[in-house]
Formats: C-alpha cells, structure tokens, sequence
C-alpha cells in the first residue's frame, strides 16, 4: 500500500512543482493533498519527524492561500518580494529551535534512527514553507538545500521515488528561483 501512495504522492508533488514555478496560487490545492498523503507514507517509513511536518504544511497551505489571494493590504494577489534581514534573522531563529526540538523529540519518544538528520530537513522546512507562503524570492533557495538533504535522507531509508521527486524538486528550485526573479523584476516594473 505504502508504494501506491508514494507513487501518488510523487505524481501530486511534480503537480505542484510545477504550480508553484508558475507562482500559480493553485498551488496550495496541491498543498494540501500531497502532505495528507504523505503523512501515512513516512509515518510507515519511521519519518516521524517528517510525518509531523505534514501537518504543519496542512495548516500552512491554507495560510498561503488566504495570504496569496488577499495580496498585500489587501490589495490584488500577493507579489514575489524579497527576505529583509530580519526575516532571515527571525527565520534562522525559528530554525535552530525546531531544530533542536524536533531532534529531542525524536530521540525521546521514538525509534527514529535518524533524529538529527530528520530534525534538520523538517526544521529547514518549515522555513521554506512560511517563506513560500509569503511570496520570499529566497524561499527557492531554503528548498534547493532541503531538496539536496532530504533525497539523501530518502535514498538512505529506501524510499527511492521520493528521492528521485526530491531530487528533480532541488534541480527546479534553481530554475524557480530564476524565473521569480525575473518575475518580480517585471511586477515591479509596472
């Protein structure tokens, strides 16, 4: 069963890659489907850190979606902006909490062989993911290194097509960070 949903969950996510190069609000409709799909994936996987952040991309897709279609001020669809240095600060922040929480946890109430290494790509991701749903140009960036880690972490507990997804995710995050730039060049243009 496991292998039919992860097939699935691939399919889904190549979906919403290719919504979210496209700066495609839609795309936190995929957002929602490939997360509670996942979620029983990794959760047989022993991914429990990964399971918990499937929640946590549940409930951020409807933030995003409510944020990119109410723009900013609630003027028109959000635009592609850039991080200020304090949300990087504040970001790097958030990360290193998670971090060592979901480590802790891990190690406390689990039998994740994996704790720290499972913690960091969880706690990388829900960086990405709240910088995704506030329309960061860099948020391309934080997923090409979570992409990069998280296929290793993959191919390393045998899910190997989630790996392959992970690892075309890190290759389009190059080029969608290039296309939201020149996206954002052209919307501030106007």
């Amino acid at each position: 069963m496991y292998d039919y949903l992860e097939i699935i969950g691939t399919a889904v996510g190549f979906v919403y890659l290719w919504l979210e190069y496209r700066a495609s609000r839609y795309l936190w409709i995929a957002s929602v489907v490939m997360p509670a799909i996942y979620l029983v994936v990794f959760y047989g996987a022993g991914l429990y850190a990964d399971t918990a952040i499937n929640i946590y991309y549940l409930l951020i897709a409807l933030y995003g979606w409510i944020r990119w279609r109410q723009g900013s001020e609630g003027q028109g669809e959000l635009p592609i902006t850039r991080a200020s240095a304090g949300v990087w600060i504040a970001m790097a922040a958030v990360y290193i909490v998670a971090q060592i929480l979901f480590a802790l946890l891990l190690m406390g109430l689990t039998d994740s062989d994996v704790p720290w290494f499972n913690a960091l790509t969880s706690a990388l991701s829900i960086v990405g993911m709240w910088m995704l749903a506030r329309k960061y140009v860099e948020q391309w960036l934080v997923w090409f290194v979570v992409d990069i880690l998280s296929a290793a972490l993959y191919l390393y507990k045998g899910l190997e097509m989630t790996a392959v997804l992970y690892i075309v995710y890190a290759i389009i995050a190059i080029f969608g960070y290039r296309k939201w730039r020149e996206m954002m060049t052209k919307q501030d243009a106007i």
